[in-house]
């Protein structure tokens, strides 16, 4: 967390100002999560909200460690319909019990893998245990390849493992074709003691493993699994879709009842390639955060701002774009007169 962050949220509580105080401590979240501590980031981002309960990040010595439980996502997520059917089909497989209990979900990042893979365990009611990967990485020889053998040793050894899902988040950074020229030998003991830990798996324990190095992995390992999920499967339409949805779900948490879904989509939309729902998520949440919370059209101009800068002001390029004379007055806060005479002075010199 930056210095910056801390003096922020020093003074906003000094200010007495909650809306810039939750504003700041959504982006102290973010950043955790970001830089690798989801777990802390997910308990700042369950202060924020507005329920009773919230999480407290701990070890659990039961667990030892190398796994740590994470909670239940509070978010809806939305998926195209390809990627739910699949997901959909894990849930069948793993009520048929008949083995089929190894995923590998594979795709750019910010695709929405790990949150899949959390979501799936809230629906097959199973608590969510993620592999920490930097307790497994050991700089001294042959200690990583321990390190996994005593983890799925572990593993099997829960006593409830028809109650748990084990998430792999980033597998490559454990296990990376074994002819890779960087670290050959030390690298393929660590992707080998994996593969005999999958292929000695209990069946009742569902694993999730996510990767978006894909064409990186040893081929022996991708056929321990029993499917491959591709996660860059979103169309346009798809991601303006799920841009909605993640600003709905923001306006409702900031308490928010303005909604322009039209022109929310024509923001986005302005991004070529539109990017994916980890970089949508943030690029929308922080526009509404720093919103004016009396102004309900504020986030609009912010995510605006924050996606097209050089349009700012250039009411005839907006026009160009679709954008209606009542949009951009609220793009621009200037009256829709004004804006109907200035693009109709600019048509006329053109």
């Amino acid at each position: 967390m930056q210095k910056k962050a801390v003096v922020n949220l020093i003074k906003y509580f000094v200010e007495n100002n909650p809306e810039a105080f939750r504003s700041e401590a959504y982006l102290v979240a973010e950043d955790f999560a970001r830089n690798g501590d989801q777990q802390l980031g997910s308990y700042v981002l369950s202060l924020l909200s507005d329920d009773k309960y919230t999480f407290v990040p701990q070890d659990d010595p039961a667990l030892g460690e190398f796994l740590t439980k994470v909670p239940y996502p509070n978010t809806p997520l939305a998926l195209p319909e390809a990627i739910s059917n699949d997901l959909e089909g894990i849930l069948h497989a793993v009520g048929y019990q008949a083995g089929v209990n190894k995923f590998l979900f594979t795709g750019k990042p910010g695709t929405g893998k790990t949150e899949s893979a959390k979501q799936l365990g809230r629906l097959l009611k199973r608590e969510i245990l993620v592999v920490r990967t930097e307790r497994l990485i050991d700089s001294r020889l042959g200690q990583t390849a321990k390190n996994i053998d005593g983890l799925f040793q572990h593993i099997n050894d829960l006593p409830y493992p028809d109650q748990v899902l084990i998430l792999v988040d980033e597998l490559d950074s454990l296990a990376m074709e074994r002819t890779d020229a960087r670290d050959l030998r030390e690298m393929g003991r660590a992707t080998t003691a994996f593969l005999k830990g999958l292929d000695a798996l209990s069946p009742n324990i569902v694993l999730v493993a996510t990767t978006n190095l894909l064409d990186s992995f040893d081929r022996a390992l991708l056929r321990r699994f029993d499917t491959i999920i591709d996660f860059n499967r979103y169309s346009r339409d798809d991601l303006l879709e799920i841009a909605k949805v993640l600003a709905d779900t923001m306006l409702d948490q900031c308490h928010i009842p303005e909604r322009n879904t039209r022109l929310l989509k024509k923001i986005i939309a302005l991004q070529d390639p539109v990017p994916y729902p980890g970089d949508l998520r943030n690029l929308i949440r922080s526009s509404i955060a720093f919103s004016d919370p009396d102004d309900h059209s504020d986030y609009l101009r912010r995510l605006f701002l924050r996606v097209r800068p050089d349009l700012q002001g250039n009411m005839d390029a907006l026009k160009n774009r679709g954008f209606t004379v009542r949009e951009i007055e609220t793009l621009t806060q200037v009256s829709k007169s004004q804006v109907a005479r200035k693009l109709h002075k600019e048509g006329t010199h053109a």
